[in-house]
Parts: structure tokens; C-alpha cells; sequence
């Protein structure tokens, strides 16, 4: 157990316990999901990600955005806009900047549970910001694991988190 001395009492603190409300993150991790287009780049924080051809959403499996996670990790909040360039379905080359920082600029943490049902030991949330490019539609979506009180599934001990994909900006060009 991780625990400080509070210098306001001189009592011990437990470290893992959650007392802010809502939930603030200072690093995200960033990661693409791109669906019904011929190419697609985009550059935020000085890293390149690339996508070929891609298949319409409704032609992959119906969990392929739900359960798509980021691959660059621990982004210090918020480098400049990502730029995405890419080919839309009908062959348009299209162009936009996306600043991440200004839709997440409170450095909230976007999710769906209540705070009385997470628990008071969630650990520190480094969440998810996943850019979701298909056809001619931007999608930005926050995913954050959030520790439960109790299970969602009654019986289940391996249900008692929240790892829901939010939308929080959209924008078709």
C-alpha cells in the first residue's frame, strides 16, 4: 500500500485513492481506427500513423471500433493539432487539423460511470483518445478504465470495470 504523510495533519494518505471528482488526466495515449477509405496519415505528436485501404465499418466486425485501443503512449497533454490527410471512399483527397488539446482542454476524463459506482482505488487514468477516419468523417473518442465498487455482472469478478469508447467530437468535411 502506497502512502505520504498529508503535511496539512501529519496523517498517512493512501496514494491509490481517487478523491477528485470529476476525474482530470494530465497524459492521454493516442492511437487511429480508419474505416471506408484509400489512404489515410495523420501526424500528432511527432509520430506518424499510416492506414491503407480500409473496408466500411459495417463491413468488419461489429466490435472492431469498440475494442481498438491506442499505441502511442503516455502523451504529455497537449502537443499541437494532429494533420490528417487522407482519401476519402470516392477517391477526394481531403485535409484537416484536429486539435485534441482544445476538445479535451478541461482535461477531463470523458467516460459514463457514476461516481458512486467507480471506486475509490482507481488508478491514475492515462486514458485512451482514439481518432476514429471513415470516409469523410472525423470521429474523436475517449476510452478510460475506471475501477468498480462492485461488478457489472453479478458473479463475475473479472466485470468490476468501465472501459467505455465515448465520443466527444465529430466533424464531417
Amino acid at each position: 500500500m502506497s502512502k505520504a504523510q498529508d503535511p496539512q495533519t501529519s496523517k498517512s494518505v493512501d496514494q491509490r485513492i481517487v478523491a477528485d471528482w470529476p476525474l482530470r488526466f494530465m497524459r492521454h495515449n493516442f492511437g487511429i481506427a480508419t474505416y471506408a477509405l484509400q489512404e489515410c496519415t495523420v501526424l500528432y505528436a511527432e509520430r506518424l500513423h499510416t492506414s491503407g485501404p480500409r473496408p466500411a465499418l459495417e463491413d468488419v466486425h461489429p466490435n472492431s471500433l469498440k475494442v481498438k485501443t491506442a499505441n502511442h503512449l503516455m502523451i504529455r497533454n497537449f502537443p499541437p493539432p494532429a494533420v490528417v490527410k487522407w482519401v476519402s471512399r470516392d477517391g477526394t483527397p481531403l485535409e484537416a487539423e484536429v486539435d485534441i488539446g482544445e476538445i479535451f482542454k478541461d482535461e477531463l476524463v470523458v467516460h459514463e460511470t457514476q461516481r458512486e459506482q467507480a471506486s475509490p482505488y482507481t488508478p491514475m487514468i492515462n486514458p485512451d483518445v482514439v481518432m476514429e477516419i471513415n470516409d469523410r468523417t472525423i470521429n474523436v473518442y475517449m476510452k478510460a478504465f475506471i475501477s468498480l465498487r462492485e461488478p457489472r455482472i453479478p458473479g463475475n469478478r473479472h466485470s468490476d470495470y468501465r472501459n467505455d469508447l465515448v465520443l466527444a467530437w465529430s466533424k464531417t468535411f
